[in-house]
């Protein structure tokens, strides 16, 4: 089993920054991609950033310049440094992983719990 748990959140006010981490678990052989999504109060989940295991990164555009989205494989640990936060920031933010158990597995999507960020004066 895999499990990806998150950690981070919490209350910062705008322009503050936090980060984000998400720590996979479990029987792992490799990450594909990683991804941080999040979802406000009556909103759909979103995506905000996407990591390749190459270190590609996509972002959002509301997140660009404002976000960065890192990995350690070794530690099969995702991150998101979250700078200059704003309000509409304010949301679930979920981590999901393409998760290989072995070499010769499929890959498995996985979801963390979540964890709340709260931009607020």
């Amino acid at each position: 089993q895999v499990q990806l748990v998150e950690s981070g959140g919490g209350l910062v006010q705008p322009g503050g920054s936090l980060r984000l981490a998400c720590a996979g678990s479990g029987t792992i052989f490799s990450i594909d991609a990683m991804g941080w999504y999040r979802q406000a109060p009556g909103k759909q989940r979103e995506l905000v950033a996407v990591i390749t295991d190459g270190g590609g990164t996509n972002y959002a555009d509301s997140v660009k310049g404002r976000f960065t989205i890192s990995r350690d494989n070794a530690a099969n640990t995702g991150y998101l440094q979250m700078n200059s936060l704003k309000p509409e920031d304010t949301a679930v933010y979920y981590c999901n992983a393409e998760v290989r158990s072995r070499w010769y597995s499929h890959r498995v999507n996985y979801w963390g719990q979540g964890t709340q960020v709260t931009v607020s004066s």
